[in-house]
């Protein structure tokens, strides 16, 4: 044994496990803060000792099977073969109860020594140092990086989730897809796409494409916040705060003045008391805003992401404001080609396609023939060009072989990245236009249609939720999972 694998402690719960985390987490940021004021404040620089202490906490199980056998079908919280299992961990406290349900049942279910130490990975300045602090000091970026921990880019990889990590030879073997780097790097960029504090986005996510829905789910928001439902706040861009209890006028006059267009993907944070709340981010359109937005969201574990947006009919049956379940995809966007082979299946989730359905059926009232008028099942194709339509001539060989009966430029992508980074995933659009059968969003038709369809259309999606919320073990299922697969899901 190492003298750094003495310094770890072996711990006999949960509990005492996340403590420890939380416990060297504060030290260790504590640490940094206080090096990086001193040299802001009069360039002193840190000691070689306490340039030691800048280092991400780090848990490790260790897992020795004598044939045993956990008598579960849970598809995560487990481990599969014998080995030292270890993932550094940032922001411990934040994510306790994370922690603690994915460590919960592992000492519970397997015989497994559970350490927590400091490891070699070391924390870098940019993820404790506030701009404010750096700007009033005339210190440039360049110079901190010089003496302080930097961002490694090249350790901040998604290896494990895209099956890179050679897990036949490694002597100790990923706990989680994401180490504390990733994470960090990823919750960095939550707060400057979104415009808020990441520590506000809610485990169920639902995306969309326009910011109509957005003005829907700000009114049902105050609606939810006026009654005696599960909810307690609402967070707005600019973590602009709305409390049950405050007035009606008070809340508008927050609304009103929330300077939203400054973020490139803002996002709005329905919170409950049970912190099983709901988070809408209008992530605008493209392929490119969908993968980057659900790469670091993805680091947050949420329950599951719903694309909830629109999209153009492609069959001449359907109606301008019906609604399109996906049960496939046809990925065109080419973004994840490399990682995510579009020749790749990815597997429609029953729980989740069941969820929407029925909560179609409740918003809309309608069953049987009558939803099926309005509903329709079927493949879905995600382009990277929005003027795809020019190369009809093309592509209708294609689109005529996968039977697509609705095109977007998104929801291919949410699905795969949901499918690459184990997030349960779904799509409900509703026909905006048809542009294949002359029938495309005039300025007075559109209005019209979109104030009709895009309530019904968010409801939907937050029926959804509610439906899902009952079944989470069902929700994080096996076809997620791969042949190696860290324990934590």
């Amino acid at each position: 044994m190492s003298a750094k694998d003495q310094d770890f402690t072996i711990v006999d719960t949960p509990d005492a496990a996340v403590d420890r985390l939380a416990q060297l987490f504060e030290q260790a940021t504590g640490a940094l803060r206080v090096a990086l004021d001193d040299y802001l404040r009069d360039r002193s620089r840190p000691s070689e000792e306490q340039l030691r202490q800048f280092r991400y906490p780090e848990l490790r199980l260790t897992y020795e099977s004598q044939g045993e056998a956990a008598a579960t079908v849970r598809a995560y919280a487990k481990v599969q073969v014998p080995g030292v299992y270890s993932v550094t961990v940032t922001h411990p406290e934040d994510f306790r109860r994370y922690l603690l349900e994915q460590l919960g049942p592992l000492m519970r279910d397997f015989t497994l020594q559970v350490e927590v130490g400091v490891s070699d990975q070391a924390i870098p300045y940019p993820y404790v140092l506030e701009y404010a602090d750096l700007a009033a000091s005339g210190v440039t970026p360049n110079e901190l990086a010089r003496i302080f921990p930097s961002t490694d880019l090249s350790a901040v990889t998604d290896s494990t989730a895209d099956g890179l990590y050679d897990w036949e030879s490694a002597s100790r073997l990923p706990l989680a897809l994401f180490d504390a780097a990733r994470v960090d790097f990823s919750l960095r960029r939550l707060v400057h796409y979104t415009g808020s504090d990441w520590r506000h986005v809610q485990p169920w996510i639902l995306l969309t494409n326009y910011h109509r829905y957005v003005d829907q789910f700000i009114r049902h928001g105050l609606d939810m916040l006026a009654q005696d439902s599960r909810f307690e706040r609402m967070v707005l861009p600019g973590n602009v705060v709305i409390e049950r209890g405050m007035s009606e006028e008070h809340a508008q006059t927050l609304v009103a003045g929330v300077l939203w267009h400054r973020y490139q993907m803002p996002a709005y944070h329905l919170q409950a008391s049970e912190g099983d709340g709901i988070t809408l981010v209008n992530i605008g359109v493209g392929p490119s805003n969908a993968k980057n937005i659900t790469d670091h969201l993805a680091v947050l574990r949420p329950h599951c992401w719903l694309m909830i947006g629109h999209c153009g009919g492609l069959r001449q049956s359907q109606t301008i404001g019906d609604y399109v379940l996906a049960h496939a995809y046809m990925r065109r966007d080419g973004i994840l080609d490399r990682v995510l082979p579009p020749n790749i299946p990815l597997p429609a989730l029953a729980e989740v396609q069941l969820a929407l359905q029925e909560a179609a059926a409740q918003v809309t009232g309608e069953r049987g023939d009558d939803l099926k008028r309005r509903l329709r099942t079927g493949t879905v194709l995600t382009y990277d060009d929005r003027n795809w339509e020019l190369r009809w001539a093309q592509e209708r060989p294609l689109i005529n072989q996968a039977r697509a009966i609705a095109v977007d430029m998104e929801s291919g992508t949410i699905a795969a990245q949901g499918y690459r980074l184990r997030v349960p995933y779904g799509t409900l659009l509703c026909v905006s236009d048809k542009p294949l059968h002359s029938e495309l969003k005039l300025p007075g038709a559109a209005g019209a249609f979109y104030e009709r369809a895009v309530t019904q259309h968010l409801h939907i999606g937050i029926a959804a939720v509610d439906l899902l919320r009952n079944q989470l073990n069902a929700l994080h299922s096996r076809k997620l999972r791969s042949f190696d697969e860290p324990p934590f899901r």
